[in-house]
């Protein structure tokens, strides 16, 4: 099949959102079993992968994401709650709500992060290149990068994030066997807060914030492939 012929479909391949090489009715091209993936839409690297360890993001309904319920360390709770669609909000309406996602064009390979942060009437974007890093490393530092950038600790912050990595880490109690240095890092900065929670929320299900957060952390390493080549 030529390159143009190739239609590349969102999946998820071990907790990572991939591209799946497709054909133009939507199905999988198989080869003995594998699939051609790539991380990055734009990426020139392509990897085959189990075709069985390919699978479906789960879909959002029209109206609403389901948020999954976590367990937070010491007395910070995530409840489960149906969060609007178009903007997933804790009950907070004080709150700063920050979107942090993390891009890897390889992974590990070129990595950018994306924040958008949102209190009130005003917005701030963040669109950094972290070199070379892998998927979670990425996750990680744009969740680090947010708490680095408040200014102000006596608020209420909210923290939406669609890696099931930085929640398990971070507020279900996994152990870390890699990035250690970097979860304590993290860890240390939640506790200068007096009122903050992680959320997950569903990736490419119509969130606004989360959708801007993942253009701002691809776009940092498109940006930095334009200035490099």
């Amino acid at each position: 099949m030529k390159p143009e012929d190739i239609n590349w479909v969102r999946k998820q391949f071990k907790n990572n959102k991939v591209w799946m090489a497709a054909d133009i009715s939507g199905q999988p091209i198989v080869e003995k079993n594998k699939v051609l993936i790539k991380y990055q839409l734009n990426q020139e690297h392509k990897y085959w992968v189990n075709l069985k360890d390919i699978v479906e993001i789960a879909p959002d309904s029209l109206k609403r994401a389901t948020q999954k319920p976590v367990k937070a360390a010491g007395n910070r709770s995530v409840r489960k709650k149906n969060k609007d669609a178009d903007q997933a909000v804790d009950d907070d309406l004080n709150a700063i709500s920050i979107y942090t996602d993390g891009a890897s064009s390889g992974n590990p390979g070129p990595s950018g992060i994306g924040v958008l942060m949102q209190y009130g009437d005003k917005e701030r974007e963040i669109s950094k290149y972290i070199g070379i890093a892998t998927n979670n490393i990425a996750e990680l530092t744009a969740v680090q990068t947010a708490l680095m950038s408040l200014k102000r600790n006596d608020l209420p912050v909210r923290i939406y994030t669609d890696s099931s990595y930085v929640c398990g880490l971070l507020i279900s109690g996994w152990k870390a066997q890699k990035n250690v240095a970097l979860v304590q890092a993290i860890k240390e900065l939640m506790t200068r807060f007096t009122n903050l929670k992680i959320l997950k929320v569903k990736g490419h299900s119509g969130i606004k914030g989360n959708e801007k957060a993942d253009q701002l952390a691809t776009s940092a390493i498109v940006s930095h492939k334009d200035l490099t080549e």
